[in-house]
Protein backbone atom coordinates (compact mmCIF):
# COMPACT_ATOMS: atom_id res chain seq x y z
CA UNK A 1 0.00 0.00 0.00
CA UNK A 2 0.64 3.42 -0.84
CA UNK A 3 0.92 6.56 1.23
CA UNK A 4 -1.99 7.16 3.24
CA UNK A 5 -1.88 11.12 3.62
CA UNK A 6 -1.21 12.78 0.17
CA UNK A 7 -1.66 16.33 1.28
CA UNK A 8 -3.74 18.28 3.24
CA UNK A 9 -6.93 19.65 0.26
CA UNK A 10 -8.49 22.09 3.14
CA UNK A 11 -9.19 22.61 7.04
CA UNK A 12 -13.04 23.46 7.58
CA UNK A 13 -13.78 25.05 10.66
CA UNK A 14 -17.77 25.33 12.09
CA UNK A 15 -18.85 28.75 12.67
CA UNK A 16 -22.64 30.25 13.77
CA UNK A 17 -23.35 33.41 11.15
CA UNK A 18 -21.58 32.84 7.94
CA UNK A 19 -21.36 36.86 7.28
CA UNK A 20 -19.71 37.83 10.69
CA UNK A 21 -17.14 35.10 10.01
CA UNK A 22 -16.93 36.67 6.72
CA UNK A 23 -15.61 39.95 7.81
CA UNK A 24 -13.14 38.32 10.43
CA UNK A 25 -11.67 36.37 7.83
CA UNK A 26 -11.54 38.48 4.89
CA UNK A 27 -11.50 41.81 6.63
CA UNK A 28 -9.58 41.18 9.93
CA UNK A 29 -7.21 38.62 8.97
CA UNK A 30 -7.07 39.91 5.36
CA UNK A 31 -7.70 36.15 3.74
CA UNK A 32 -8.36 36.06 -0.02
CA UNK A 33 -11.87 35.29 -0.66
CA UNK A 34 -12.86 32.50 -3.16
CA UNK A 35 -16.67 31.78 -2.14
CA UNK A 36 -19.19 32.94 -0.63
CA UNK A 37 -22.89 31.00 -0.76
CA UNK A 38 -24.81 33.23 1.39
CA UNK A 39 -27.74 30.73 0.81
CA UNK A 40 -25.52 27.70 1.91
CA UNK A 41 -24.16 29.49 4.42
CA UNK A 42 -20.41 28.48 2.99
CA UNK A 43 -17.22 30.53 2.59
CA UNK A 44 -13.77 29.37 1.26
CA UNK A 45 -10.69 31.56 2.09
CA UNK A 46 -7.47 30.75 0.13
CA UNK A 47 -4.66 30.71 2.87
CA UNK A 48 -1.95 32.47 1.75
CA UNK A 49 2.03 30.24 0.48
CA UNK A 50 -0.44 27.04 0.28
CA UNK A 51 -2.72 25.21 -1.94
CA UNK A 52 -4.75 24.02 0.96
CA UNK A 53 -8.05 25.89 1.35
CA UNK A 54 -9.60 27.60 4.61
CA UNK A 55 -13.72 26.45 4.43
CA UNK A 56 -16.27 26.98 6.97
CA UNK A 57 -20.24 27.00 7.40
CA UNK A 58 -22.62 26.16 10.11
CA UNK A 59 -22.68 22.19 11.56
CA UNK A 60 -25.06 20.53 9.52
CA UNK A 61 -27.76 18.14 11.74
CA UNK A 62 -26.18 15.20 12.34
CA UNK A 63 -22.57 16.05 10.40
CA UNK A 64 -20.31 16.16 13.09
CA UNK A 65 -16.88 17.63 13.75
CA UNK A 66 -16.39 20.49 16.01
CA UNK A 67 -19.17 22.63 17.43
CA UNK A 68 -18.29 26.52 16.57
CA UNK A 69 -16.08 27.81 19.10
CA UNK A 70 -14.06 24.80 20.14
CA UNK A 71 -11.42 24.62 17.09
CA UNK A 72 -7.82 25.02 18.08
CA UNK A 73 -4.28 24.07 17.09
CA UNK A 74 -4.14 25.33 13.56
CA UNK A 75 -1.00 27.90 13.15
CA UNK A 76 -0.97 30.65 10.75
CA UNK A 77 3.20 32.13 10.05
CA UNK A 78 3.90 35.13 10.01
CA UNK A 79 7.11 36.65 10.29
CA UNK A 80 5.87 39.34 12.96
CA UNK A 81 3.63 38.10 15.25
CA UNK A 82 3.90 41.01 17.31
CA UNK A 83 2.82 43.39 14.85
CA UNK A 84 0.39 40.99 13.23
CA UNK A 85 -1.53 40.69 16.37
CA UNK A 86 -1.61 44.61 16.92
CA UNK A 87 -2.69 45.23 13.28
CA UNK A 88 -5.56 42.34 14.01
CA UNK A 89 -6.69 44.13 17.21
CA UNK A 90 -6.57 47.44 15.18
CA UNK A 91 -9.34 46.30 12.45
CA UNK A 92 -11.25 44.82 15.44
CA UNK A 93 -10.00 41.47 15.94
CA UNK A 94 -9.52 39.33 19.17
CA UNK A 95 -6.18 38.47 20.48
CA UNK A 96 -6.42 36.23 23.19
CA UNK A 97 -3.03 35.19 24.40
CA UNK A 98 -0.53 37.78 23.53
CA UNK A 99 3.27 37.41 21.53
CA UNK A 100 4.93 35.71 23.63
CA UNK A 101 8.68 33.96 23.03
CA UNK A 102 8.94 30.14 23.31
CA UNK A 103 12.14 28.40 24.03
CA UNK A 104 12.97 25.38 22.59
CA UNK A 105 15.74 22.63 22.24
CA UNK A 106 16.15 23.74 18.95
CA UNK A 107 15.82 27.61 18.84
CA UNK A 108 12.98 30.20 19.76
CA UNK A 109 9.64 31.49 18.16
CA UNK A 110 7.20 33.89 19.24
CA UNK A 111 3.64 32.64 19.22
CA UNK A 112 0.17 34.39 20.06
CA UNK A 113 -3.48 33.26 19.40
CA UNK A 114 -6.13 34.95 17.90
CA UNK A 115 -9.95 34.40 18.38
CA UNK A 116 -12.77 34.32 15.44
CA UNK A 117 -16.64 35.94 16.29
CA UNK A 118 -17.36 32.40 17.59
CA UNK A 119 -14.24 31.67 19.74
CA UNK A 120 -12.29 29.27 17.39
CA UNK A 121 -9.09 29.99 18.62
CA UNK A 122 -5.98 29.99 15.92
CA UNK A 123 -2.15 30.35 16.43
CA UNK A 124 0.11 33.14 14.80
CA UNK A 125 3.45 32.09 14.79
CA UNK A 126 7.51 32.90 13.36
CA UNK A 127 8.01 29.38 13.81
CA UNK A 128 9.64 28.17 10.62
CA UNK A 129 10.62 24.67 11.60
Amino acid sequence: MGEVIAGLHAVTVHIRDAERARRFYRDVLGLKELLFDEKANRLVFALPGTSTLLTMHPAAPGEGGRDPGTVSGIVFRNPDPVAACREIARRGGQVTAEPTTVETSIGSFVRAVVADPDGNEFLISNRTD
